[in-house]
């Protein structure tokens, strides 16, 4: 099921979309610059925060809550137990002894796929043909369908019921009280099996006219689970579980929260089963570090992406004759991908010599000394001459 369109644009609607993307382009090198800048800072903040912290934690039993540790940076590890029994209050779905209980629903509807090409034509004009396409698929989230193309025949209901998440408000390690969320965020999910009793209940609860069966342990709102049809849903539960946790936190009475360095950063750290203290800063300062790289290599994307858009002005003035249009784009993304590697790398340069002076001079003062090194020694190799040998002066033999 397909749908056909052609639009054609004026090369002076190009020219102004061109200037349109000319401003866009230098909002976007200018925020891109930023955060690589507030990148540096961030990543130096953090790391000084670890190293702060790894020299000051304490490590603590978690079977008791010992005040002499009040107001100091803990490490804790012990078995998990949650607060409060949690259950979607909804549908009477319970999980004893669960950290969180989630409900997921997918429902059966449209999606739209559009593909386009695009032909330029003599004096700068240009013709673009989409196709949309439609076809039924499974997905958590409604497809606005009003959006669509053609939404007529394509019309997708509202969810009849809503996906959510229950979590406790608070578990306790051992002896101390943790905020219930930051715990279950490191806990395994597992499905919990209903019963045609539940089933029988949540369809006194759902405002629908569609049958509400029992399948396969979930629930299927719908006539048939083989044969769906747009709207039908599918509804599971899924309870999460955690046995035995590590944290590391300001100790606040019996709870365990974020501790404030000198630098006014925030540490809480938090890892699954049994890990020491050291391990934990260790893998917070690979993940500091992992942030940091994939923040630097999004800037540089977003100036690269800035560049283009800068320069996509030359590509449309380009465009009166169709060839001279794709040759400049071509030698514009050279230029933007060389003032990408330019700026991008001085902005982080920047970012380190303001956050971390005595460090960046050092490095340049031994890359200097580095330089002058190599350099004394070439001009010292390249003076070194060898003397010419004395001549060899040879006696003149007697006769006989």
């Amino acid at each position: 099921m397909t749908y056909t369109e052609t639009t054609h644009t004026s090369w002076f609607t190009k020219l102004k979309n061109g200037l349109v993307g000319t401003l866009i382009g230098i909002v976007l090198i200018l925020v891109a610059i930023y955060f690589l800048f507030w990148n540096e800072g961030r990543a130096i903040q953090t790391y000084r925060a670890l190293v702060e912290g790894a020299g000051l934690v304490v490590s603590a039993d978690s079977a008791s809550v010992s005040a002499a540790n009040e107001g100091k940076l803990v490490h804790i590890t012990g078995p998990v137990k949650a607060d409060s029994m949690i259950s979607d209050q909804q549908f009477g779905i319970t999980a004893d002894g669960a950290l969180a209980i989630s409900r997921e629903v997918e429902m059966y509807q449209w999606e739209e796929k559009s593909e386009s090409k695009t032909e330029k034509s003599v004096g700068g004009s240009e013709e673009t043909t989409t196709t949309y396409s439609y076809s039924k698929e499974w997905s958590t989230s409604r497809n606005d369908s009003s959006n669509f193309k053609v939404p007529g025949g394509h019309e997708n209901p509202d969810f009849a019921v809503p996906s959510s998440v229950q979590t406790v408000e608070s578990a306790h390690v051992g002896a101390y009280r943790l905020d219930g969320g930051r715990v279950a965020s490191l806990g395994d999910e597992t499905a919990i099996p209903l019963t045609q009793a539940d089933v029988d209940r949540m369809a006194n609860s759902i405002a629908t006219t569609r049958p509400v069966k029992l399948n396969q342990g979930a629930v299927y709102i719908g006539n048939s689970a083989t044969s769906p049809q747009i709207g039908d849903l599918r509804v599971r539960f899924e309870r999460t579980d955690l046995a035995e946790a590590s944290f590391v936190g300001k100790q606040q009475g019996d709870s365990i929260v974020g501790y404030t360095t000198s630098n006014g950063r925030d540490v809480f750290l938090s890892a699954a089963g049994k890990k020491d203290a050291p391990a934990m800063f260790e893998q917070a300062q690979t993940e500091n570090t992992i942030i940091t790289w994939v923040i630097r290599v999004a800037g540089l994307v977003g100036i690269f992406i800035g560049f283009q858009l800068f320069f996509g002005l030359f590509g449309v003035i380009g465009d009166l004759i169709p060839f001279i249009g794709s040759i400049v784009r071509g030698g514009t993304a050279i230029i933007a991908l060389v003032l990408t590697l330019i700026i991008g790398p001085v902005t982080i340069a920047i970012g380190w010599f303001a956050y971390r002076p005595l460090l960046a001079i050092g490095i340049i003062a031994g890359g200097v000394l580095i330089a002058a090194a190599v350099i004394f020694l070439r001009r010292r190799g390249g003076a070194v001459t060898v003397a010419p040998a004395e001549p060899v002066v040879l006696g003149r033999g007697t006769g006989a």
